[in-house]
């Protein structure tokens, strides 16, 4: 792990956001708080980068329904606050006046007093949506030898995908010399730009007169991607790209560097999570050297019962994650992810699906390319994901074909 660079160091993670997107996933729960491969939840891979990195100081901006979020962090980000190590979660509090959070550099500059605290020399101001690994310090040590007031993590997309991001210009140097907050896509647009990861380093003087010039005008969103970095720019500020191709994490392989992914919808979150299933995976999960870190249950280990030897009653998980707690009594699983204390009762069969915590799906049951909501329970004999009019009447489907279940959703009591 990495421990250079980083005692001087405060880290603010955005993860107030709506996720309107990932809906019906979002209904009860703010976008960081989804969870993710199994037995975590999507805050919890920048927090991991970020404590791997050396870096202690974590203040996590909250704001909508948040309470999930926030027994999440009470319950498996406590640190070491006798050695000023912490990751606190930072509600909106309203300290400048009666309102919300406008926009991310709001909910910075209405919580100014952490950095007055702590007095730091950098601030990173990270986005909590988006799943990768990075040695933050690298990053750091980037940014201080351009001597850079902000420095923006970049990575290459298809041109024909640049409305989806703040898309960034730069000189020969690695200056950034124009910043765009998801422009029109021109249809005659071929090969890659250069997209902002929502990851800023900032000099802490630098962040403070940017959010607080900010905050007085009346034509802003208070938006880092659409305010701040643009004006900064502008301004002449000295604002650098940094190349996350570049950055490594102890016993990477070359076939895993640059993997970041924004799960912002539906789509995006499966084709991420299916990522996970392929037998080597860009995202390593297994590295011992670069944990995910994350809350964990007194739960028991995954049990797989009953070896009918004519196969026709038999636990089995194929190309899966299954989590603790799960128990595959009789049921068939192939290509999906189950969260902890899934149930999958005798001659079931769950094909590319994830299962968040506690799902039971009763006997016979067929499920297809679905996500399944926490506390779900699937009655006997009951498909999903096979009859496409059928699933957009009961259930939302996204533009892809997924079929999402919400939470706590009995489709017994529906019947």
């Amino acid at each position: 792990m990495a421990r250079n660079s980083s005692s001087d160091v405060v880290a603010l993670v955005l993860a107030g956001g709506e996720g309107k997107r990932l809906y019906p996933l979002t209904r009860d729960r703010a976008k960081p708080a989804v969870p993710f491969g199994g037995r975590y939840r999507i805050i919890d891979f920048v927090l991991s980068n970020f404590v791997n990195s050396g870096i202690s100081k974590i203040s996590v901006l909250t704001q909508y329904k948040a309470g999930s979020l926030m027994q999440h962090l009470a319950r498996g980000w406590q640190l070491a606050p006798q050695l000023g190590h912490y990751v606190a979660p930072v509600p909106a509090s309203m300290n400048v006046g009666p309102q919300w959070f406008r926009g991310s550099a709001d909910a910075v500059f209405q919580n100014l007093d952490v950095l007055e605290n702590e007095k730091p020399r950098e601030v990173c101001v990270f986005g909590a949506d988006h799943i990768y690994q990075m040695d933050v310090c690298q990053m750091l040590d980037f940014h201080r030898g351009c001597g850079a007031e902000v420095t923006v993590a970049v990575i290459p997309v298809p041109a024909a995908e640049m409305d989806q991001f703040g898309i960034v210009d730069c000189d020969a140097s690695g200056r950034i010399v124009g910043f765009r907050e998801k422009p029109p896509v021109d249809a005659a647009a071929t090969g890659t730009r250069l997209a902002s990861m929502g990851l800023y380093v900032f000099d802490c003087p630098a962040l403070v007169r940017a959010v607080t010039a900010d905050a007085e005008r009346t034509d802003s969103t208070h938006d880092f991607g659409k305010d701040i970095l643009p004006r900064m720019v502008a301004s002449s500020a000295r604002v650098v790209a940094y190349d996350f191709s570049t950055n490594t994490i102890p016993d990477m392989q070359d076939g895993q560097r640059g993997y970041w992914r924004d799960v912002g919808t539906i789509d995006m979150y499966w084709r991420t999570s299916e990522d996970l299933f392929s037998i080597s995976p860009q995202l390593n999960l297994y590295n011992p050297r670069w944990p995910i870190l994350s809350a964990y249950y007194p739960h028991p280990p995954a049990k797989f019962v009953f070896a009918d030897p004519e196969g026709q009653r038999r636990g089995v998980a194929i190309d899966s994650m299954v989590s603790e707690g799960c128990i595959i009594s009789g049921g068939h699983v192939e290509r999906s992810i189950l969260s902890p204390r899934v149930r999958v009762n005798s001659y079931a069969h769950v094909y590319e699906s994830i299962l968040f915590d506690g799902v039971e799906v009763g006997r016979h049951a067929r499920i297809r390319r679905a996500i399944l909501d926490k506390g779900v329970i699937v009655p006997p004999g009951t498909t999903i994901g096979y009859d496409p009019a059928d699933d957009r009447r009961r259930f939302t489907v996204s533009a892809g074909g997924v079929v999402v279940v919400p939470k706590n959703t009995d489709l017994g009591a529906r019947a």
